[in-house]
């Protein structure tokens, strides 16, 4: 298959810049996958598709203020940087802007979040093999612990903000309310939609709502740069599926109730799992690199529950395998969905509208 194929025009102002006034304010298309059917609804509908006994699975990992800024401590040049994964206290794994010019031995000063600078310096230790550096941080304890000083919330690119720095409200909106483990550099989007309010709806209607942990990195979020989407290789993306949610899904599936995955990354999380295992949802932590595109089979997952993803992304090539598993005409099911989203005016990305895949 072409990269090119899942390509889309999409009209600049549908981009979010914004979030909802509130979370579930946003509207919500439900596709009905085995006759093409498409609903629009408002996301506070959410409960009249779900069923008592459905497991609603969703991603607790935390968004941290990855985005840092800093300068040469030579040179004076200035570096963005962007946390990716911790290896130890005070060794990351990062990417830096420009790339060109952070070499093995660069010492880069950090500024705090009002420019100021800091005693605190990143050390290149190497570059990978991809597009990340090794980052050791010196003069802190612990950087980990300064990122809500230092560091701000890595908004994607398409998201405008003045100057780069993120709006009062990025703090808090760009962070699911029941994100709980830090270690995401981008948030798993899906999910922002939720309020406290309408989980506890979907509670009260005997749907059982159980959480795993995937950090998003590089595996979501890095572009496709090859022209066929078979020689794309995934970056690995650290996560754990606990044993509470692992017997809940896995007694769901032997009583022929649904699974219900908020987000691209839980989908990922299930399917992992269950391909590891032969089948089978058991607890566990480990890395994965599963990439999902037409035609793969799904093992565990019944239903999704995603945003509207870029053009010629992994993960839009996620939820096209999703529109028709095992088959190879979800590509086309899926672009005719999102061509219909811009005719109506939907919003695109992080901040923007939600689908239902039925």
């Amino acid at each position: 298959m072409r990269v090119e194929d899942f390509q889309y025009e999409l009209p600049p102002e549908l981009i979010a810049q914004h979030p909802a006034a509130r979370r579930d304010a946003s509207r919500l298309l439900v596709l009905h996958r085995s006759t093409g059917q498409r609903e629009h609804r408002q996301f506070t509908d959410l409960p009249e598709y779900l069923r008592p006994g459905d497991v609603l699975v969703l991603n607790d990992s935390r968004v941290i203020p990855a985005r840092l800024h800093g300068r040469n401590f030579r040179t004076g040049g200035e570096f963005e940087l962007l946390l990716l994964e911790q290896n130890a206290p005070n060794d990351w794994q990062a990417l830096l802007r420009p790339a060109k010019r952070a070499r093995p031995g660069t010492q880069i000063q950090l500024l705090d979040a009002q420019g100021r600078l800091t005693p605190i310096c990143a050390q290149v230790v190497d570059k990978g093999d991809g597009f990340e550096h090794r980052l050791r941080f010196e003069g802190v304890p612990d950087i980990l612990s300064e990122l809500d000083r230092l560091g701000h919330m890595p908004l994607p690119p398409y998201i405008q903000r003045p100057d780069g720095a993120e709006e009062v409200e990025d703090r808090e909106r760009y962070q699911t309310v029941y994100a709980r483990v830090p270690g995401s550099a981008a948030a798993p989007t899906a999910g922002l939609h939720f309020t406290p309010e309408l989980l506890e709806t979907l509670r009260r209607k005997g749907v059982q709502i159980h959480f795993l942990t995937l950090h998003v990195g590089l595996g979501t979020f890095a572009p496709v740069r090859v022209s066929q989407v078979e020689q794309h290789v995934m970056h690995e993306e650290r996560f754990e599926l606990p044993e509470p949610t692992a017997l809940a899904v896995a007694t769901a599936q032997r009583e022929g109730r649904r699974v219900v995955a908020v987000g691209t990354t839980t989908v990922r999380v299930l399917e992992t799992v269950a391909a590891w295992s032969n089948g089978e949802v058991r607890p566990i932590r480990g890395r994965t690199r599963l990439f999902i595109y037409p035609p793969y089979e799904f093992r565990v997952v019944d239903a999704l529950i995603t945003n509207f993803h870029l053009p010629g992304s992994t993960l839009l090539m996620l939820v096209s395998a999703f529109a028709a598993p095992g088959q190879m005409h979800g590509r086309e099911l899926i672009l005719q969905t999102y061509a219909e989203a811009i005719r109506l005016r939907y919003r695109f990305f992080s901040y923007g509208d939600a689908m239902l895949l039925l």
